[in-house]
């Protein structure tokens, strides 16, 4: 599943984006100015930015800025068509790609799909993160050269985690994540015990843990980028 943040101060605009972009992979945050674009992107995770420039409390560019602190998520900028200063500053700042209002809906599908399939791509690759080597498109894991077994749930935890490494993702948000189908109810302490299991798998000294660590009364974050 795709989850996309389309940030857009103009809701019929946002919503024919919406439109545009449904399909049964894709899912879709809307959100209208910059404080709560960036409440939802620090509390849950995404795949795509799909971010006006021209907002109500500031300017796009800014939440660009926040958004290269901490993460490689695609962005798409939308702008005004004689607005040129913004595509070159947008590109320089780390932007993906662009679309120039008024624009195609059709061309803005086309470029998302290019920039999802690009991201998935190198989602695909083995992430090296100090002694760490994962490579969550093919489940092999390892610790210092040694293979470590990951179950699907702690497979689950475990790309959530660094998939947005540096950042803190809520308790909530990976119950939700990690157990999706809704068969059962799933007890406060599954995410502890799954999280317990992980760090005695990962880190040298689980109870003292370099990687991932509590954000009390929060959730979890890998602390290492």
């Amino acid at each position: 599943m795709n989850r996309i943040l389309i940030v857009e101060d103009d809701l019929a605009l946002s919503n024919g984006i919406t439109l545009a972009l449904k399909g049964p992979n894709n899912e879709f945050v809307q959100t209208h100015d910059l404080s709560t674009s960036k409440e939802q992107l620090a509390s849950a995770a995404f795949d795509l930015v799909i971010l006006d420039l021209n907002l109500p409390d500031g300017n796009g560019l800014d939440f660009l800025t926040d958004i290269r602190k901490t993460t490689t998520l695609p962005v798409i900028i939308l702008t005004a068509h004689d607005m040129e200063t913004d595509i070159v500053t947008g590109l320089e700042l780390g932007a993906d790609d662009y679309i120039t209002k008024p624009f195609s809906l059709m061309v803005l599908r086309a470029r998302v799909d290019v920039q999802l399939k690009k991201n998935k791509r190198i989602l695909a690759e083995t992430i090296q993160i100090d002694a760490f080597s994962f490579s969550f498109d093919k489940m092999a894991f390892a610790k210092k050269g040694t293979p470590v077994e990951l179950s699907k749930t702690e497979q689950k935890l475990l790309r959530l985690l660094i998939d947005h490494r540096g950042k803190i993702i809520t308790r909530d948000h990976l119950v939700d994540s990690i157990w999706t189908d809704g068969a059962e109810y799933v007890g406060e302490n599954a995410l502890s015990v799954t999280i317990k299991r992980l760090r005695d798998k990962l880190e040298d000294l689980p109870s003292s843990p370099q990687y991932i660590k509590t954000v009390y009364g929060i959730g979890y974050t890998w602390a290492v980028k």
